[in-house]
């Protein structure tokens, strides 16, 4: 039985194994959206769907996603994440102007180091996840979500006029229609070194270099990515998008990836996906992302939520994001858990087959008290109790490049 219900989940492909890990992050109405890349996606039988208001590949040809998904882990993959928002945020007041809107200590990262950091709203509530770096070239670099593109760019804009009318210097400039591809997996460093004049090994984790990549001027490239596996962003000039594409999978040990191959790798490294596992109801601290909150920015609280999220930090929150492992029929975001009176104690908001692992792994949140790893749940799937057990993430082992 065990071994038939592995086939079964080996044979999950397209949509089927992306739907049960998320709730399918689109938008409706109005044409949709095409990065720089998408008639590349097309001639390389890419098989569109819409997400986020964007025309994007959920898969390539007949590479299934688990398929997708182990290559990345065990080699390397291309990812096309254009669709995302890229903006500069320029002027002398940039940093204290743009930590009036997150959470994070920008101002004490060295030039050209990033930070995971969080838009709050007044309520302690998380608006969108996004990476801003501290470039050394007067500018802070931000990518957040494709999703929340629309209000985030009315929230930048909004508040930074704020400031100016208050005499600050500080300006924003939308990136629009340029490309990003995020190169993942242990062989990154094969695929991509042959096409760079400096060593991989002055880039470590989550710090940025404009650079030229295989003769292609203007990248930014960083250390980061939503897999748990080594990579990098390349930011491009889309008019040069498909020739760095082209250039990358020339190697035979690169092969494109979708968003349904992203979503279980995310997933298996126990990263949030905006609008599932974290939303503006959530707050950091109940989202296990308190480390985001730099200590200077707990001392000064001066960002919005911050007397509810400090109290949270000081207090504990009622609830917790936990990870969850189980076996059986796979649960998806919804989900209901039990605990071992039948006690309903939270719900997942992401989950799926883990192709890595073989067997189902999950997110969601419970009542605090109820947050321990090992401690024993019941997901309801399909009105029949499933057992299963709270989890350490992630699930598989990071492997980011981090100089000791």
């Amino acid at each position: 039985m065990e071994q038939q219900r592995l086939l079964r989940m080996a044979a999950l492909t397209g949509r089927q194994l992306f739907l049960l890990s998320s709730r399918y992050y689109a938008t409706t109405g109005g044409p949709l959206a095409k990065t720089c890349l998408y008639d590349f996606h097309v001639s390389h039988g890419g098989k569109m769907v819409e997400f986020a208001g964007h025309a994007m590949p959920v898969q390539y040809g007949a590479v299934g996603i688990t398929k997708s998904h182990l290559h990345t882990r065990e080699k390397c993959s291309l990812f096309d994440v254009s669709h995302m928002l890229q903006t500069k945020i320029h002027g002398k007041d940039r940093i204290k102007c743009f930590e009036q809107l997150i959470v994070s200590d920008v101002q004490s990262l060295g030039d050209n180091s990033g930070a995971l950091t969080v838009f709050t709203n007044e309520k302690g509530g998380i608006r969108d996840d996004l990476i801003v770096t501290k470039t050394g070239y007067g500018y802070l670099y931000v990518v957040s979500n494709a999703g929340c593109s629309a209000k985030d760019l009315a929230h930048m804009k909004a508040h930074l006029e704020r400031c100016r009318s208050q005499g600050h210097d500080v300006s924003m400039e939308p990136l629009e229609g340029r490309g990003l591809l995020a190169l993942q997996g242990p062989l990154m460093r094969k695929v991509l070194q042959p096409g760079l004049r400096h060593s991989l090994n002055d880039l470590p984790f989550m710090t940025s270099v404009i650079t030229s990549v295989f003769g292609i001027d203007d990248c930014r490239m960083t250390r980061c990515g939503y897999t748990g596996e080594d990579g990098v962003e390349i930011s491009v000039d889309p008019r040069r998008a498909v020739e760095l594409a082209e250039k990358l999978l020339a190697d035979s040990d690169c092969q494109l990836a979708g968003l349904g191959a992203r979503d279980t790798l995310r997933l298996e490294a126990g990263l949030c996906l905006y609008g599932n596992d974290i939303d503006d109801t959530t707050t950091p601290v109940e989202a296990g992302l308190t480390w985001t909150i730099g200590k200077r920015r707990r001392q000064t609280a001066d960002f919005p939520g911050a007397a509810i999220i400090l109290k949270q930090i000081k207090d504990k929150p009622a609830k917790k994001r936990v990870g969850i492992v189980s076996k059986g029929a796979p649960a998806r975001a919804g989900t209901k858990l039990l605990d071992s009176k039948g006690q309903e104690i939270g719900s997942l908001t992401s989950g799926g087959p883990s192709p890595s692992l073989k067997f189902n792994v999950s997110m969601g949140y419970v009542r605090s008290e109820a947050s321990q790893n090992g401690t024993p749940v019941q997901l309801v799937v399909r009105g029949k109790p499933v057992d299963g057990q709270i989890a350490k993430m992630p699930f598989v082992p990071t492997k980011y490049f981090v100089k000791k």
